[in-house]
């Protein structure tokens, strides 16, 4: 399907990691001009050259605000930006709500929250100018149905879930849509060292751990597998193109049905 969106300029967050590589890889493969940010700039290097070498890169930190400054005028001095996929953050500790820290659950708000809303701030006015614009963050399962242990990330991503659809109010009749993609148990790096370290607790292999773990953890999750980042970024895509000019505000969960709720 033509998304109809070559040309476009977008910025993807979280560039080194598997999901938004990923969707890096379908704006591309679209036409899509794409810069790539993480923190580490070997990292976020070796992906843009893994996707193409058209592929720009820039290394920030979100949660500095003169880092978003250089990232909005870099987009700014190549014509404005038109696409923004917000991938990056970090899951945070886990254990007890009120055993975690203030400084673990502001660093973990800063990292997922914030950084959304200081990116929206700088980025957003370019696509008003342009009338014409996509935002899409990538939440989680955890916005809508919060496990007990991991508190601080869950109230990031609910948050996170809450200030795009209040956005979207305001700047979708100024052509700019925005959404969120919440996936659930996808396979990264991430899902990877949580089911080595349950392999390594339970004395057994990392393909048993992710069984036990879809038995015992995620009951709804009938697919009875981690999804691929592809079948995110599939997702991701058509939320960015134009051809999906009639969704806005809206949550879309890719998650193998492991939220058991019918509303988000």
């Amino acid at each position: 399907m033509d998304l109809k969106i070559n040309g476009k300029r977008a910025l993807i967050t979280g560039g080194s990691g598997g999901l938004a590589a990923a969707a890096a890889r379908v704006l591309h493969e679209e036409g899509v001009k794409i810069t790539l940010t993480d923190m580490d700039e070997s990292d976020v290097k070796a992906q843009a050259e893994q996707i193409g070498s058209d592929v720009e890169y820039m290394a920030a930190d979100l949660t500095k605000t003169d880092h978003i400054d250089k990232l909005a005028d870099a987009m700014k001095d190549k014509g404005g930006i038109d696409i923004l996929v917000h991938a990056a953050g970090v899951t945070g500790e886990k254990g007890d709500p009120l055993e975690m820290t203030d400084d673990e659950y502001r660093r973990v708000w800063e990292t997922n929250f914030m950084s959304a809303v200081r990116l929206a701030k700088r980025m957003i006015p370019q696509m008003v100018d342009k009338g014409w614009g996509r935002m899409v963050c990538v939440t989680s399962e955890n916005a809508v149905q919060p496990y007990w242990d991991e508190a601080v990330y869950n109230t990031s991503k609910a948050a996170l879930l809450n200030f795009i659809k209040g956005a979207s109010f305001v700047y979708g009749p100024k052509g700019v849509l925005m959404n969120t993609v919440s996936p659930a148990f996808i396979e990264s790096p991430m899902t990877d060292g949580m089911m080595e370290m349950r392999a390594e607790k339970m004395g057994v292999s990392e393909d048993k751990a992710v069984e036990t773990f879809l038995e015992e953890e995620r009951p709804y999750l009938t697919l009875k597998r981690r999804g691929q980042p592809d079948e995110v970024a599939a997702v991701i895509g058509l939320l960015c193109s134009d051809r999906a000019t009639f969704t806005n505000g809206s949550a879309y969960r890719v998650d193998g049905g492991a939220v058991a709720a019918i509303n988000t």
